[in-house]
């Protein structure tokens, strides 16, 4: 029986490779629902537009709902207005969303959240798991974490199966921000100053979150759960560049400033929350998925790495 699914935020760079995925692997109808018609639209799948089509149209005959659309930070932008765009798009539309879906009697709802509801780092030898205390550090992990908390509740109330997944940093072909800037660097030769960084972060392969997007969506043991994920390896700033650097050919440039320097620097400049990025350790424990879901990273950081290298957007 084909199972139809639906995909918010379809034209993403999450969205976007879970309907590729999803339509490749067949087996599934796919609506994918965007603000506007994507410029590449993924072949097979079935687009809607959430400004011309109602919900419940959308939502008809649905098995399956993997949200992935939100608001993600935006550079420069007003800090109160920025708190109630949060609060709109991640919180309110989210659960009136979830709540259509179990009218709509839609079986299962996956939520993309973020490892940022757990905290922004972790200390030397521990790691993030799903049983910490939520130490949700900025407005949009705030507003993440009070959107799984109103699904729980919806999923109390009506029967739907809530699964959550935190992801980590998300790299890949295509990735845009922070990870496009820092593979455009390394490319260039440019000197970077993270030789004394030895921090331990986790990230995750696009590859790895779609996959286990996919299996989040069948598996029955993970209804009403909540997930983090990672590729299950662990590496520092200054590992991460030199790794980068032999995927592309290329020398890498690294500088051996003082971490206590940089630090100060990022206090001065405004960039303190960079700074913790590059600088602080980010650990994220995956055996929970390992052991209920046997789910295993289907590719490596550096096969990983490679796919990101490959898919470089042009400048």
């Amino acid at each position: 029986m084909t199972q139809r699914v639906l995909v918010t935020g379809a034209s993403g760079f999450v969205g976007r490779a879970l309907t590729a995925h999803l339509v490749a692997r067949g087996g599934c109808a796919v609506v994918a629902t965007t603000r506007a018609t994507p410029d590449s639209p993924v072949p097979g799948a079935q687009y809607l537009s959430t400004s011309e089509v109602p919900w419940q149209t959308a939502l008809a005959g649905v098995d399956v709902m993997v949200h992935a659309a939100a608001r993600v930070h935006v550079l420069n932008d007003d800090p109160v207005k920025s708190v109630a765009e949060f609060e709109r798009v991640n919180v309110d539309l989210t659960l009136q969303l979830a709540r259509q879906a179990a009218a709509a009697g839609v079986r299962r709802f996956v939520f993309l959240s973020s490892i940022g509801v757990n905290g922004v780092k972790t200390e030397v030898g521990t790691a993030f798991s799903e049983n910490d205390q939520p130490q949700p550090h900025n407005p949009y992990a705030h507003s993440k974490l009070k959107a799984e908390l109103g699904l729980r509740q919806i999923a109390e109330e009506t029967g739907l199966e809530v699964v959550v997944i935190r992801p980590p940093l998300v790299y890949g072909p295509g990735v845009r921000a922070n990870f496009a800037a820092l593979m455009r660097a390394v490319q260039r030769g440019w000197p970077l100053p993270l030789g004394a960084v030895h921090n331990l972060r986790s990230m995750v392969a696009i590859d790895n979150l779609i996959d286990f997007i996919a299996t989040c969506m069948t598996q029955p043991r993970a209804g009403n759960q909540t997930f983090l994920v990672s590729d299950g390896h662990d590496v520092s700033s200054a590992d991460l560049v030199r790794n980068l650097a032999q995927v592309m050919g290329v020398p890498a440039r690294l500088v051996s400033v003082p971490v206590p320097l940089l630090w100060a620097a990022g206090k001065v400049f405004g960039n303190s929350d960079v700074i913790q990025r590059v600088c602080g350790s980010l650990r994220v424990d995956i055996s929970k998925a390992r052991r209920l879901l046997e789910w295993t990273p289907s590719v490596s950081m550096d096969q990983g790495l490679r796919r990101a290298v490959a898919g470089m957007r042009k400048p």
